[in-house]
């Protein structure tokens, strides 16, 4: 038997989900570990048993957890607060972060301008291209007003090759783009395959880790929107951030899912200028519009996305169904939690509700998961069935339950802060949530205790009102 035979007789194939990494011996069309459809690929691995002896990069002593010195070396300034932010104070040195989303929503745009902001402090900064060649990264350097001095480029994809490169550099900091160009020898599967991604992911985790070296990665997103790769991919990483935008939109949204050192509530906003993402210092200002006039359908719900407080604008459109049962669509807002807000208002307010078509759009692009929103998505869908305007300058927040009683949320200080700088006045809240005058910053409270009590301080007239 020839030595190519003798090889290919130690491989054999299985077929491994893409989603989970279950592996079987023949295909499946739903994995029964993840329930994912047509997940599953085949991969040759080796038959042989392994030996053992096989010993990683570099080992660590069993230790007493009491016995573990912390390290006092504090986060890295990207530079960019709204990046900051999101990664929840910085960037921690040996951390693995991964930044998904879809093609050409500026994953790379973003990740130069880091390179730029950190490599003014002196220290070089690694920039590996898997994606385009340096004449195509240096011209998008030159549109975005990047000098490129003290940045490393390193346009390979033999992931091999390039941590040959990076241990013997010292680096202030690393970024991959992207980790589905990276291949590794010796590991089956072609570039971007489950096997491929995975390995390179963990040879970077290891480099990160012994060097104390913090790697960002830019990861492609698939159409359900999760990263492209093993469902593994995102246990991996120490951070997972998601950007996002609608693509005629100017404005993109970058999102924590994962932080094993901040939370994972945070949101950072950027607007594509011709020179790049800028920071959006007043989101608030994005998501609500100053000229809402008196149309019917529109609220505006102070909400906290991680630590920060943001308004929001909550439109909501009600019409006669047609042939069929009536829709619920919510875009931006949980669709269950609408039909629970639909079937209080029918049950607690005797609102005819069972041959009208219901729409709730959250403007801006933004998502609301917090049940702060829910007084405002019944006042809107309410304004919308009467065809009547709310009182104008009018912000309004709480959680409805079941029996139509209103429940106070977290930090109902802060959300009220936020609508006052931008010139609201009042503000419907529960009643639980009562605040010393002085936190109230200029705001007249309204409190109520039930959607009947709220509904009528919404619509109530006042002589004179100004509003927002």
């Amino acid at each position: 038997m020839t030595p190519e035979n003798r090889d290919k007789s130690r491989l054999k194939q299985i077929f491994i989900c893409q989603q989970c990494g279950r592996e079987s011996l023949k295909w499946l069309g739903r994995c029964p570990a993840c329930e994912s459809w047509n997940s599953f690929e085949p991969v040759s691995v080796d038959r042989r048993p392994s030996s053992g002896l096989h010993s990683p990069s570099y080992s660590a002593s069993p230790e007493e957890l009491a016995a573990v010195v912390l390290d006092d070396t504090p986060r890295l300034s990207l530079g960019i607060s709204e990046f900051n932010r999101v990664l929840g104070g910085g960037l921690v040195p040996g951390s693995l972060v991964l930044l998904g989303g879809e093609p050409g929503i500026g994953k790379s745009t973003l990740l130069l301008q880091v390179c730029s902001r950190m490599a003014h402090d002196g220290s070089p900064v690694v920039y590996v291209s898997g994606e385009e060649s340096p004449q195509q990264v240096r011209l998008r350097s030159t549109r975005l007003g990047v000098s490129g001095e003290n940045i490393i480029l390193l346009p390979e994809t033999d992931l091999n090759a390039v941590l040959s490169h990076l241990s013997v550099m010292s680096p202030m900091m690393v970024i991959v783009d992207s980790i589905q160009t990276m291949y590794l020898d010796g590991v089956p599967g072609a570039q971007g395959s489950l096997s491929q991604v995975r390995e390179s992911t963990l040879a970077l985790m290891r480099f990160a880790k012994q060097r104390s070296i913090p790697v960002l990665m830019a990861g492609h997103v698939t159409k359900d929107g999760s990263i492209a790769g093993p469902g593994a991919l995102e246990h991996i990483v120490d951070v997972v951030l998601y950007m996002e935008g609608e693509r005629h939109s100017a404005y993109r949204l970058v999102r924590s899912v994962k932080n094993r050192f901040g939370s994972t509530d945070e949101l950072g906003v950027f607007e594509m200028v011709s020179n790049g993402l800028a920071e959006v210092d007043n989101p608030s200002s994005i998501f609500v519009s100053r000229d809402r006039g008196e149309a019917s359908g529109s609220v505006v719900v102070p909400v906290l996305e991680g630590s920060r407080p943001l308004l929001a604008e909550i439109q909501a459109l009600s019409t006669p169904a047609g042939f069929g049962p009536p829709r619920r669509v919510a875009n931006g807002f949980d669709v269950n939690r609408l039909l629970l807000i639909t079937a209080v208002l029918t049950k607690r307010s005797r609102l005819k509700l069972s041959n009208q078509d219901v729409i709730v759009n959250v403007t801006g692009g933004l998502r609301i998961s917090e049940p702060a929103a829910d007084l405002g998505v019944a006042l809107a869908i309410v304004s919308s069935m009467r065809d009547r305007a709310l009182r104008r300058g009018l912000v309004v927040f709480g959680e409805l339950g079941l029996g139509g009683e209103l429940r106070a949320v977290s930090q109902p200080a802060r959300r009220l802060a936020e609508a006052a700088r931008l010139g609201f006045k009042n503000c419907i809240l529960p009643s639980d949530a009562k605040l010393p005058s002085s936190e109230v910053s200029g705001m007249k409270p309204l409190y109520a205790t039930s959607l009947g009590q709220a509904l009528a301080f919404a619509f109530e007239r006042e002589s004179g009102e100004r509003g927002a």
